[in-house]
């Protein structure tokens, strides 16, 4: 990556998607009880999550 300030701000929208996905986790988790995942998350998530991270490395990679 040519461009220093496009590589922080590649690495700033990474960690603000985790950040998002773990306060998610925490505020459906009932309190008390484990946070278990079904199989059915994997089937919805996989499909949206994998294009995304493919699109923003090739972004990167050819920026």
């Amino acid at each position: 990556m040519k461009d220093p300030g496009y590589s922080i701000f590649f690495m700033f929208g990474c960690l603000w998607i985790v950040l998002a996905i773990v306060v998610w986790a925490l505020i459906l988790k009932a309190e008390g009880q484990p946070l278990r995942v079904d199989k059915w998350v994997l089937v919805v998530t996989l499909p949206i999550v994998i294009p995304l991270i493919a699109a923003f490395t090739l972004a990167a990679i050819y920026h």
